[in-house]
């Protein structure tokens, strides 16, 4: 039961987080969008993939790598804090300097590669927060995260939509962002010295082993950020940056699932590490109770998105983006294969099948560029559109088949069953509001209660009826 409690109060905390910061930079493109325009939102944006990108190369292999083993050698935290802290600065401060100088020789205006400066600068104090995030992830302490990050993101945002009201530019808005994100490592050093006792040696010994063994993870996540951007990246190269600001527009509508989805199975990822021990049954119960959650929110959307994705591309940045409907109808088909790939990951990883992961990365970003470059050149944003849905469907076939034969077959009509009923009592929904034409607002404020109220229903069916729940909810008093 204390298992239980933990893993929704961490479930919880990295959601909590992940919405704040999705919300927080939906808000953010809104802002640009009104106030800037198209062109600055791609400026923006492309300067934010290409800090994505460079920080995801130069800390997410390390994050990965530190969460899997301090879950099972809590002993050696204070060891992973400063040793790892270090060789952390190292690869960030490298990154960054790869950062300036492929940013140098790209074709891009002054403004857009000043931008992209200024904003990689967050590399460094982004890299070194994903150490301690590692720690709190790995001890199970995620409600720290949120802790640190949430008001941050809202002061943040605040501060910015304050500066372009003030007629500062794109550049301010990445000088704001590295300042916060420092502002986000000083709080986590804070709340990490209440329970770790910080040791300020360098275990040189360490740091290479580390080095030797995430070789693996860096190489999954150096292609994988690359992958998960190739879109932006090939559109401003065969296109320009208002068809950026189209398609980052898009990803955004996307993001707040997205995010949800990552902080489930990033909650879920040590739950996992410790019952690899236990047999596959109990892994294959965890993973196929996952996605099913998360096909519970994704099968839906989808559905909402293509019924109403025109609507709310013009209610959230205005009707010049209106333009970007067919593009977001096709994007969204990958809501629906997206819970598979990232449980999937996430299993194999837990298994020590990292070199799996890195297969596919490399196979999916390999092909999806490939034709990405034929669709985008042809087809400009819709083009971009068919070729995330591609490469989502290349990383959907391989960690299906691979989970199959390394480790056990997904029962899918289980998984399955009951993300259909609700997506079916939801489209019914949207048919009656499709054909009442009312304001998008109305259509909105109707649509999500009947959902809530859809997912109540089923999760009472689902739980044995309205008195065991009630039951339940009795011990779970007493128990308290």
């Amino acid at each position: 039961m204390v298992e239980k409690y933990k893993f929704i109060s961490n479930s919880l905390s990295m959601i909590a987080n992940r919405l704040a910061q999705s919300i927080t930079a939906f808000v953010l493109t809104a802002a640009i969008a009104r106030n800037l325009g198209a062109e600055a939102i791609g400026q923006y944006l492309l300067a934010y993939t290409y800090y994505f990108i460079f920080v995801g190369i130069a800390s997410q292999g390390l994050k990965i790598l530190f969460t899997r083993e301090l879950a099972r050698e809590p002993q050696k935290t204070s060891i992973y804090l400063m040793s790892g802290t270090w060789l952390q600065l190292i690869f960030s401060l490298l990154t960054y300097g790869a950062l300036v100088i492929v940013v140098f020789l790209l074709p891009y205006s002054s403004k857009t590669s000043t931008t992209c400066y200024i904003m990689g600068l967050t590399i460094i104090p982004f890299a070194l927060s994903n150490v301690t995030e590692a720690i709190f992830q790995a001890k199970e302490k995620m409600h720290l995260i949120a802790i640190a990050t949430v008001p941050v993101y809202v002061l943040r945002l605040i501060i910015m939509i304050w500066a372009m009201q003030l007629k500062y530019g794109i550049e301010s808005l990445g000088a704001i962002l590295f300042f916060s994100e420092t502002l986000i490592l000083i709080i986590e050093w804070i709340l990490i010295a209440q329970f770790v006792k910080i040791e300020w040696q360098i275990d040189k010994h360490f740091i290479w082993t580390t080095i030797k063994s995430a070789r693996t993870f860096f190489a999954i996540e150096a292609i994988a950020v690359v992958s998960s951007r190739i879109e932006i990246l090939i559109l401003s190269l065969l296109g320009n940056e208002f068809l950026v600001g189209l398609f980052g527009a898009i990803v955004q509508l996307l993001q707040p699932y997205l995010i949800i989805a990552n902080s489930i199975t990033v909650a879920m990822f040590p739950r996992l590490s410790k019952v690899i021990d236990q047999g596959r049954e109990k892994q294959q119960k965890i993973a196929e109770s996952f996605i099913e959650i998360l096909l519970f929110m994704g099968l839906p959307l989808f559905l909402g998105l293509l019924f109403f994705g025109k609507d709310l591309l013009i209610f959230i940045y205005g009707s010049s983006f209106a333009q970007g409907s067919l593009a977001l109808s096709i994007s969204a088909i990958s809501l629906i294969i997206l819970p598979f790939t990232r449980t999937l990951c996430s299993l194999l990883v837990a298994n020590h099948f990292e070199m799996v992961n890195l297969r596919e990365v490399v196979i999916t970003t390999t092909l999806g560029s490939l034709a990405g470059v034929v669709l985008v050149s042809r087809y400009q944003l819709v083009g971009a559109g068919i070729m995330a849905l591609l490469m989502t469907t290349l990383a959907f076939s391989q960690y299906v088949y691979f989970t199959y034969t390394l480790l056990f077959p997904l029962k899918l009509w289980r998984v399955i069953r009951r993300p259909l009923i609700i997506s079916t009592l939801m489209l019914i929904v949207f048919l009656i509001l499709k054909k009442i034409n009312l304001d998008f607002l109305f259509t909105l404020i109707i649509a999500i209660p009947f959902y809530i109220l859809f997912i109540i229903f089923l999760s009472i069916h689902a739980l044995g009826g309205i008195n065991v729940v009630r039951e339940k909810i009795v011990k779970i008093r007493m128990n308290f």
